[in-house]
Parts: C-alpha cells; sequence; structure tokens
C-alpha cells in the first residue's frame, strides 16, 4: 500500500482523497473526522500535518504515480 495524493478524489490538495484510496475508507468519513479533529485540537497540529503531508506524499496521476 503506497500512499499518493488522489489526483480525482480531492478537495484541497488531494492527502485525504489519497489516504482513503490507499486504505479503502469513505473520502467523505475522513473529512469529517478531519475538521471535527482540527478543531478539538485547537486547529494546528492537525494542520501542520496536512500541509506537510502536501509536499511528503507524491501526486498519482491519472493512474500512475507522478
Amino acid at each position: 500500500m503506497k500512499l499518493s495524493r488522489s489526483s480525482t478524489n480531492r478537495k484541497l490538495a488531494g492527502v485525504l482523497g489519497g489516504i482513503a484510496e490507499s486504505t479503502g475508507i469513505s473520502a467523505s468519513l475522513l473529512r469529517i473526522l478531519f475538521v471535527i479533529l482540527l478543531f478539538t485540537t485547537a486547529f494546528f497540529p492537525l494542520a501542520i500535518v496536512y500541509f506537510v503531508l502536501m509536499f511528503v506524499m507524491p501526486k498519482k496521476k491519472d493512474g500512475y504515480w507522478q
């Protein structure tokens, strides 16, 4: 299982969509959990993790990794 940012299932940078595709969990469920945790952890920890993953995770383009 290789993590990559999704090029089709994305709202912002495709990080949560890529995690959802890799794990088989619903992307909508992951997004809802992310927003809930974002506000309950005072925003910064998860925002920083998401920002780092935007640059660390490779982008998946048309079924292939870029």
